[in-house]
């Protein structure tokens, strides 16, 4: 009976999925925000809560953001990586005054304590990976000369939270400074392991991975990805940053055939990832935290705007492209989430937690549409600021061209 329940419940949620996606096609929208919706709608406190499906969901849930930074390092070599990281690392210390400092003071100005402030920070700074890398899939930015900046933003972000992980952790445990810092000296020595192995072995790792047979290349890349992201998740690092650099490690022949391989996987995986961001989120909880949310959302989009045009500039970017880097940094989402659960689980904040999901179901909507119309919008007001100036005289540009032509 049981299974029979599961079967139904999850193929219902499967088939709305589609007839959503399909819709968002015509439209012309990114799926997200109604994949989303959905989970909301089937969630307890909506329409028609689940019951024998959730817990398959929520595995779903994990292995589809997996997916989606497996793919999403698929494109870049370790060489590339590096030398992201080097050139953009500015911008990670941007990224974090501009889009921290505002969570924390949020914090601080409710009178929530400075453990509360640590824990509204990480969740007002760090933009979702997996909402992200799907939104420039959607709208096929994957080879846009932003990509590279909005990608290396991502990674140092990723990357940091294997340093503030550990300490948020032993914050909220009230522990002492040995175990904290031991706890840290852990994960950057898992992260500098794994970085190490896929900077100077991966072509060792994609010579030992290749096969021509789909079925078995299919089972040993995942396999891996799923094992790598399992312990770097133990060690207290992002399983995301364990799954990106599997695919960092991977090149040539052997990573075109696993990203054509595992499309349509990831695709189904990350829309049930987004299904169970809305399904944890009870309905009920969000009107009495709204309004300081939309505030704090209204901030937060500014300043990571700000952050990728800033980013994208530095890059030597044109103007296009750095606006496109803004608005595709918005969205907030999986570490967000995880960030406030340790706090709601200590309970140090009541209201903690239905403020952080009215905040991230708020920019995890918007951030599809910031990466869609934030480009357009900002050459509109501009050409409109510019038309209310005086007008230019109309022999200046031929005066400059027959300058120009003059010898």
């Amino acid at each position: 009976m049981h299974s029979a329940v599961f079967l139904m419940e999850f193929g219902a949620v499967v088939l709305a999925l589609g007839l959503l996606g399909r819709f968002a096609v015509r439209m012309r929208v990114s799926p997200v925000p109604l994949y989303l919706l959905a989970g909301l709608a089937f969630g307890h406190g909506g329409l028609v809560p689940l019951g024998g499906s959730e817990e398959f969901i929520e595995v779903g849930a994990e292995i589809g953001v997996v997916l989606l930074l497996l793919l999403l390092g698929l494109e870049y070599s370790a060489g590339d990586l590096v030398g992201h990281l080097r050139v953009h690392a500015p911008a990670g210390v941007v990224d974090f005054l501009l889009n921290a400092l505002p969570g924390a003071a949020a914090a601080l100005l409710l009178g929530w304590g400075p453990v509360a402030a640590v824990v509204l920070a990480g969740v007002t700074w760090v933009s979702s990976s997996g909402v992200i890398a799907k939104v420039l899939g959607d709208l096929g930015r994957v080879g846009n000369r932003e990509t590279p900046v909005i990608l290396s933003v991502l990674v140092l972000e990723d990357l940091a939270m294997a340093v503030y992980l550990p300490i948020l952790t032993a914050l909220l445990a009230g522990a002492g400074w040995a175990a904290g810092g031991l706890t840290l000296a852990v994960a950057l020595a898992a992260v500098g392991t794994v970085l190490l192995a896929a900077v100077r072995y991966g072509r060792v790792i994609s010579r030992f991975i290749s096969s021509e047979d789909p079925e078995k290349l299919l089972l040993v890349v995942l396999g891996l990805t799923l094992l790598v992201a399992g312990v770097a998740q133990r060690l207290q690092v992002s399983a995301a940053v364990g799954a990106f650099l599997v695919g960092i490690a991977l090149s040539g022949e052997v990573a075109e055939h696993t990203h054509h391989l595992l499309m349509p996987l990831r695709d189904l995986f990350a829309a049930v990832f987004f299904v169970f961001f809305g399904l944890s989120t009870d309905p009920a909880t969000i009107p009495p935290v709204l309004g300081p949310a939309l505030v704090l959302a209204a901030v937060t989009v500014a300043t990571k705007i700000a952050t990728g045009h800033w980013a994208a500039g530095r890059a030597g970017l044109g103007e296009r492209a750095r606006w496109r880097a803004g608005g595709a940094l918005v969205a907030r989402g999986e570490f967000s989430i995880v960030i406030a659960g340790l706090a709601v689980a200590t309970g140090i904040e009541p209201s903690l937690g239905p403020l952080a999901t009215a905040y991230v179901l708020l920019l995890v909507v918007l951030g599809p549409l910031a990466a869609r119309c934030t480009e357009p919008l900002a050459l509109r007001v501009r050409a409109a600021l510019s038309s209310d100036g005086p007008s230019p005289l109309p022999t200046t540009t031929p005066l400059k061209e027959s300058e120009k032509s003059t010898p």
